[in-house]
């Protein structure tokens, strides 16, 4: 009884920062300021990154000094205590932006099904991080959706986040914002992006919705990066809900000068688009870390991480990449709307048409119900939807990557997790 009272106390000690709820197309702290994502990708270890609370210090402290707010975690423990953690990172004013899904629960594209063990894997998450005042928003998925043919996996992401709200409303948790990560797929946009949000049923509906997009590389403009048909995007349907960038932060050519950023927080997408998460924070054999925390090792060193790029210690800025992007975000100070004048009248878009070979879901098809797998032995006009196949644990699904950052160059392409990359993970799980 002691230890459950003292835990309760030092969680509402992270209460140092405003909640962040969503209205209209916007996000807003408690204190009635629009929110703009600033925001750092932090997954040092494949498991849990918030539970050393000394290396969460370490971390939070160089990340304040640059102005960050948010940091976006992929995969945590449930059944560990994130207390300290989150104070810590709540003391330097910097939210979490967190998966729901761990390694064996994601919802997956080739065979995507939504059952009872993943929304009980889920809820965990978030019966564990609801407490903490900085956790701002929660992700359903990330990057579920990577090629022209997996559009009959959107019904799933969807079918969860709707059950996730409707557990996070049932448990009586403040109105957490509960959205998707996209990958940048030209082909799927901007179907994906209206159909997450489509629907008079707004509890069918997500939050938010976010993009990884690595399609500002080296000298390029508001035009020529896309971006500009980003905001026309969302303007073409006056978008009734918030987006930002999930992850940014072309690689090449180098170094990263980080000026999308300047046009992100400038008046060309700050009435549009709600900020970015860059892509990443530790260094690691893809290249785009911010930091490093040491030099590299060989892998086969006593005690050697699997990779050889060491993951705790005090982190050391890899420059010109780390400095460009601290003196571009020192510059960028938007302030938005204040919650009380903001009246906004937006409404749902239009859920997309099926189309062939592009968008084959129908506009008017149900959700996925818990326990439900996909099958293509269907007729296509019903859009692809699911038949029962049976009850929970179906399937089995494949990790999740967190290595969702595009090869550096606009041809937009996403990369997926390989076989190789699946052995480091299972290495760093020996290793830990």
């Amino acid at each position: 009884m002691r230890a459950a009272l003292l835990s309760c106390a030092f969680a509402s000690l992270a209460a140092a920062v405003p909640t962040i709820s969503v209205k209209g197309s916007k996000f807003f702290n408690s204190d009635g300021d629009q929110f703009f994502v600033k925001g750092i990708a932090y997954q040092l270890v494949p498991d849990d990154p918030l539970i050393d609370n000394t290396q969460c210090g370490l971390d939070a402290a160089l990340m304040k000094d640059i102005g960050t707010n948010s940091i976006r975690v992929y995969h945590v423990d449930a059944s560990a205590d994130h207390t300290d953690c989150m104070k810590t990172f709540a003391d330097a004013g910097i939210y979490i932006w967190l998966d729901l899904d761990t390694f064996d629960t994601q919802i997956e594209q080739t065979s995507p099904h939504w059952n009872e063990s993943q929304r009980d894997a889920f809820g965990a998450v978030m019966d564990e991080f609801h407490q903490y005042d900085n956790l701002a928003g929660f992700f359903v998925g990330n990057e579920v959706l990577t090629h022209l043919n997996g559009s009959h996996a959107g019904p799933y992401v969807k079918a969860a986040a709707r059950d996730m709200k409707a557990y996070r409303d049932s448990k009586k948790y403040r109105n957490i914002p509960i959205g998707y990560s996209a990958a940048d797929i030209a082909t799927l946009r901007p179907m994906l992006q209206n159909y997450m949000a489509c629907g008079s049923n707004a509890s069918e509906a997500l939050d938010f919705f976010s993009l990884n997009a690595y399609s500002w590389c080296g000298e390029a403009t508001f035009q020529t990066s896309g971006y500009k048909d980003l905001v026309k995007n969302v303007t073409a349907v006056n978008y009734n809900i918030p987006i930002f960038l999930s992850e940014t932060g072309c690689r090449e050519p180098r170094p990263r000068t980080f000026e999308d950023q300047a046009v992100l927080f400038g008046e060309d997408m700050t009435p549009h688009w709600s900020g970015s998460i860059v892509y990443e924070w530790i260094e690691e054999a893809n290249n785009y870390g911010l930091i490093k925390y040491g030099d590299k090792v060989a892998p086969d060193s006593p005690s050697a991480p699997p990779d050889g790029f060491p993951r705790s210690g005090t982190p050391t800025p890899i420059n010109p990449d780390f400095s460009n992007l601290s003196n571009q975000w020192k510059t960028l100070t938007p302030s938005g709307v204040k919650e009380a004048d903001y009246h906004p009248t937006l409404t749902p878009p239009p859920c997309p048409d099926f189309t062939p070979t592009f968008w084959e879901v129908s506009a008017n098809a149900p959700l996925p119900t818990l326990g439900q797998t996909f099958s293509r032995d269907q007729d296509s006009s019903t859009g692809g939807q699911p038949a029962p196949t049976g009850g929970p644990g179906q399937g089995t699904p494949t990790p999740s990557s967190t290595q969702g950052a595009a090869p550096g160059n606009p041809a937009w392409e996403v990369q997926s997790m390989g076989l190789g990359l699946m052995a480091v993970l299972a290495g760093f799980l020996i290793w830990m």
